[in-house]
């Protein structure tokens, strides 16, 4: 099973990926780890990595070809199609993921831009241009990682 979990900034990607990869023994890869593991994209000034996303996709389709069982975790997924077999796409409440991005330390210019994109659903969309509606598993994050992880479980 190949599993994409993509979602704005700070909907806890992450820690839902990392639990989907103890349970059920996949290997979790993190674009960014894959994009610099791969010399794919650069730094801005931000010191933010831009990812190409066409090649991206590319060599992430190859991983994807040579291994299986994988759940890969990104923002950027959302605008690329993977050989998966489900997305999940995180959301949250803009009032939590404002104090969530606000505790990381984000910049207010920074925070807005996430919270612009969670609001537009700009993942959402690009999510449905690029996979079937079949694959899309839509769960609402929140604080407690336990019980959206229970409910994903309860999707998958």
């Amino acid at each position: 099973m190949n599993l994409l979990v993509t979602g704005t900034p700070g909907v806890g990607k992450t820690v839902i990926s990392k639990m989907l990869a103890q349970k059920f023994n996949l290997k979790y890869v993190n674009e960014k780890d894959f994009a610099l593991k791969n010399s794919i994209g650069s730094f801005n000034d931000e010191n933010e990595l831009e990812i190409p996303i066409k090649e991206f996709e590319r060599l992430a389709n190859e991983f994807l070809k040579e291994n299986k069982n994988v759940v890969f975790d990104g923002h950027t997924l959302c605008e690329m199609k993977l050989n998966v077999d489900k997305v999940i796409l995180l959301r949250v409440n803009p009032d939590d993921l404002e104090l969530r991005l606000e505790n990381r330390g984000y910049s207010t210019e920074k925070c807005w831009d996430n919270l612009f994109c969670e609001g537009i659903d700009y993942c959402k969309k690009h999510v449905l241009k690029n996979y079937s509606k079949s694959k899309l598993i839509e769960i609402n994050s929140n604080f407690n990682e336990k019980l959206t992880f229970l409910e994903l479980l309860a999707k998958l």
